[in-house]
């Protein structure tokens, strides 16, 4: 068996090679090719013989792809002539015919008049190959054979490769590869796809589907006599020509050939001796790109310009050391540098490209975050976000962020009217005035990003990669929370702030963020009470305060917020001081949590008949019968949104498609199987049925249900819904009408005034561009994880304890045999809520303090400072027995 020698095709530059081989005497179009000592019956013939042959036969098919083979009417799909044959280059004429040489493929017999009388014929059946004569010298190429080559495809890195294997030197490639890959125009017009590539392609992934008779081509720009490959790239024709190909009939479509970029990298990772040429490129090619980009806006000037970005991301090597120390952060610089169209465009593309790539790329700028982080040291006078590489990455993680949103299960309709007061108002304010007026804005700007995909962040149910895995700690550990807020209210223009891509931040840090916004609009209020105040000689009232009685607590609540909310809406922003009548407590934050706790039970007692409770969800729904008027569900909503802008924990149980619509959606069919689980089950198996659904079910588009009484009720989901049948074409309708009744439309008076009572407090707020609904029912409720052993590990002690006194000890081992009620009691007792604050029992700050010797009194607590005073009793046992005491009958306030 005679073992082939590799297949390669050398581009030239047809300027140069005009020059360098006039003296030679040889043509300008001459082609270099290497052939393999081929055997078509397995006899062996003598190498020059075999060299002759095959060498014949490659320009016999060269130039029956380019010239033709002069018969009108020729039917070969491999000739020129033929009517139905696609014209290619020379260069991927070249490839082609080594392919046809291969596989025998057919030959035409030149027309005889189509030769010329002066100059004598061939032997073989007439032909004469005029031009792209081989010599033999190119039949075995040194390394320098290649130094002419200025794009790639992946037939010639195939080519190249084999060459370097066989000859055990990648010199030649290593070279090759450094040039293109640190060549913008270069990597441009590198792997492209084929026309029939582009035609049949469609896939997410954007790669190439090849058939068997054009296998090997690649398409190029056409190589003119006088400015060669590059000029022609560069060349308006070539421009045109492009621009009205197939390829960008799809705005997102690519020319580059993704799948085989793949394949290519897939084989040059198997030689290291190569990945030091990539990175060493690349750390070449993007201050250029930067430069490119915002000097000379080639993406405008070119699409194809996106190609580059794509290509150099398919490398899976990308998280290697090798490339986060210098490459990587380069080139997410030059990302950055990208018109928000082409980030758009960009996203769309990988969003297609399947979980585990976008999984990668989120690990990628992930790694190169923390790898940054954890190689720096940060303070409040170097801040992370200065640093130009985190920064740089975490632009880019929002583009991986966005894709896996687009590539999940979006629902980008179902959205609720807009209820936002931000209404335009030509009054200057005393924010304006004072020139605050960007400090106080309402709300963030509109995300441009969002804007040019048509999509949120609340638009999908379930991405390709978690949200959580888009979180870095190591961000939320170095990030200033405070520098940050100013950086995203007043100087977002020249500084940027993570608040800006919230998903890399957790819980508990954007929670810091929206502390600092709360506070600073309560001094806000602060200051305007106080110069309205000195203008019209009143009393200043800096504070939104409220007397009441715990007998009548939602009577004087709701008559007091009510009047508030009608007179001055403002007012709701104060910071809360509630009182309650005939008590000494004054309020630090303590007797404010005990306020809430109260109205919400009181509110949902279901004696009160405002709300539903699922005892298999145990959550409330809203009363459709209910009848209440619309002040008491807007009471319900202000109480939410003095929640959180006072920075307390809740202990309310609602579905998560409630906190879904205070976010701005509808609630459909999935969000029935958290809120009416019952009722999901039967209409899923609904969907599911497979037999006859009007004979088997019988079942109609009218519904029933019963009134606050338990009388029955029905109701139309269509016009005479009674004679309307659900039948198998129908039935998707039914269950989508179904839900919107019971999630909207039958509650629509009552959630309309609790979301209206709730933006009266948060409209101006970040909260809906910063926290996920999930996110919403944390900061409302507090986590319900509780973890004694991280509250005991964060625990302060004062007045002479410490962690090693005996009664701290034995404090902590009675906490820890108490039962799950028990401990909810005491952190009731204790705080003023029996839910964990956001981040767990850890984030809160309890002391303990000494308070006195051996006693029989009971401990006390401070819950405005998530104090506890504890007597230093004599045994265990008494302390147990005090201190159940004290959290059991525990209620109301007083001085001490």
């Amino acid at each position: 068996m005679i073992r082939r020698r590799p297949l390669a095709v050398r581009r030239r530059d047809f300027a140069q090679s005009q020059s360098s081989t006039a003296s030679q005497g040889t043509t300008p179009d001459t082609l270099v090719i290497i052939v393999s000592s081929k055997t078509t019956s397995g006899v062996s013939y003598p190498r020059s013989m075999k060299k002759a042959t095959a060498k014949h036969l490659i320009e016999r098919y060269f130039r029956q792809l380019t010239d033709g083979c002069g018969n009108e009417d020729c039917t070969n799909e491999f000739c020129a002539s033929c009517q139905h044959f696609r014209p290619v280059d020379k260069n991927s004429a070249a490839v082609k015919a080594l392919e046809l040489y291969k596989v025998n493929a057919k030959l035409c017999s030149p027309q005889k008049k189509d030769l010329d009388p002066d100059e004598p014929e061939s032997s073989t059946n007439g032909y004469r190959p005029e031009f792209n004569r081989m010599t033999s010298s190119d039949l075995f190429p040194t390394k320098e054979a290649f130094s002419d080559v200025y794009f790639l495809t992946e037939d010639s890195v195939s080519v190249i490769l084999g060459f370097c294997e066989e000859e055990g030197d990648f010199s030649a490639l290593i070279r090759v590869i450094g040039r293109v890959f640190s060549s913008a125009e270069a990597l441009t017009q590198s792997f492209r796809k084929t026309p029939t590539c582009s035609a049949s392609s469609g896939g997410a992934n954007g790669g190439a589907a090849v058939d068997a008779d054009t296998e090997g081509e690649t398409t190029a720009p056409p190589v003119d006599d006088t400015g060669g490959a590059a000029a022609a790239a560069a060349s308006p024709a070539s421009t045109e020509e492009t621009a009205s190909s197939p390829l960008g009939s799809n705005d997102d479509d690519l020319t580059l050939d993704v799948e085989g970029v793949r394949r290519v990298y897939d084989r040059l990772q198997a030689h290291e001796q190569i990945e030091a040429s990539l990175v060493n490129a690349l750390v070449y090619l993007c201050p250029n790109l930067e430069l490119d980009l915002e000097y000379l806006d080639m993406y405008h000037t070119n699409r194809d310009y996106l190609n580059i970005f794509v290509l150099v991301m398919e490398n899976t090597n990308l998280h290697s050391p090798e490339y986060l120390e210098t490459a990587l952060p380069l080139f997410c610089k030059a990302v950055c540098k990208l018109p928000v169209e082409a980030h758009a465009r960009l996203t769309r593309v990988w969003s297609r490209s399947g979980a585990a790539r976008i999984r990668r790329l989120m690990e990628t700028f992930q790694q190169l975050i923390t790898f940054t982080i954890i190689s720096n040291e940060y303070d409040a006078e170097t801040l992370v976000n200065d640093d130009e590489t985190v920064v740089a990455a975490t632009k880019c993680l929002k583009l991986a962020f966005y894709a896996s949103v687009l590539g999940g299960d979006l629902d980008v309709g179902h959205n609720e009217d807009s209820d936002d007061s931000d209404s335009d108002d030509d009054e200057i304010t005393l924010q304006e005035l004072l020139g605050e007026e960007r400090l106080y804005r309402r709300g963030p700007r509109v995300d441009l990003l969002e804007r040019e995909l048509g999509v949120r962040t609340l638009d999908v149910r379930r991405p390709v990669v978690p949200f959580e895995d888009f979180v870095n700690e190591s961000v939320n550990e170095v990030v200033e929370m405070d520098k940050d807020f100013t950086f995203y209210k007043v100087d977002a223009d020249s500084k940027f702030s993570f608040q800006s891509c919230p998903f890399i931040l957790n819980a508990v840090t954007k929670s810091q963020g929206l502390y600092y916004d709360n506070r600073i609009r309560m001094y806000s209020e602060r200051r305007i009470t106080a110069l309205y105040s000195m203008a019209q000689g009143q009393q200043p009232n800096p504070y939104l305060k409220l007397k009441v009685r715990r007998e009548h607590i939602i009577d004087d609540a709701l008559v007091r917020l009510e009047m508030i909310s009608m007179e001055n809406p403002s007012d709701l922003k104060k910071q809360l001081f509630v009182e309650f009548e005939g008590e000494q407590g004054v309020d630090e934050g303590g007797v404010s949590k005990e306020f809430f706790q109260l109205v919400l039970e009181e509110i949902f007692n279901p004696d009160i008949g405002m709300f539903t409770y699922d005892q298999e969800t145990r959550s409330f729904w809203f009363n459709s019968s209910s009848l209440e008027n619309e002040a008491q569900y807007s009471l319900i909503g202000i109480v939410l949104g003095l929640a959180i802008y006072n920075n307390c924990i809740l202990d309310v149980h609602f579905p998560m498609v409630v906190y879904r619509k205070l976010m701005g959606k509808k609630g459909t069919f999935p969000d029935l199987a958290d809120s009416h689980p019952v009722l999901y089950q039967s209409l899923k198996q609904l969907l599911d049925y497979s037999g006859n659904v009007e004979e088997d079910i019988v079942t109609s588009f009218q519904i029933s249900g019963t009134d606050l009484f338990g009388n029955p009720i029905t109701h139309d989901l269509k016009e005479q819904g009674e004679g309307i049948p659900v039948t198998n074409h129908n039935k998707q309708e039914f269950v989508d009408m179904y839900t919107d009744y019971i999630l909207n439309k039958s509650v629509e008076r009552q959630f309309k005034a609790f979301k209206k009572g709730f933006l009266m407090v948060t409209n101006e707020s970040p909260l809906k561009y910063l926290f996920r609904p999930e996110e919403v029912e944390l900061l409302i409720c507090g986590s319900r994880n509780l973890d004694f052993k991280a509250l005991e590990e964060t625990t302060d002690y004062d007045g002479g304890y410490s962690k090693d006194c005996q009664v701290v000890k034995d404090f902590w081992e009675t906490i820890h045999s108490f039962g799950e009620d028990q401990k909810r009691q005491f952190l009731q007792f204790t705080t003023g809520s029996d839910r964990a604050p956001v981040g767990g029992l850890g984030k809160l700050k309890m002391i303990i303090a000494k308070n006195g010797s051996d006693t029989d009194r009971l401990p006390t607590s401070h819950t405005c400072f998530n104090a506890l005073l504890l007597p230093e009793y004599s045994s265990k046992e008494k302390l147990k027995e005090r201190l159940l005491k004290a959290i059991t009958y525990a209620k109301g306030f007083g001085m001490l």
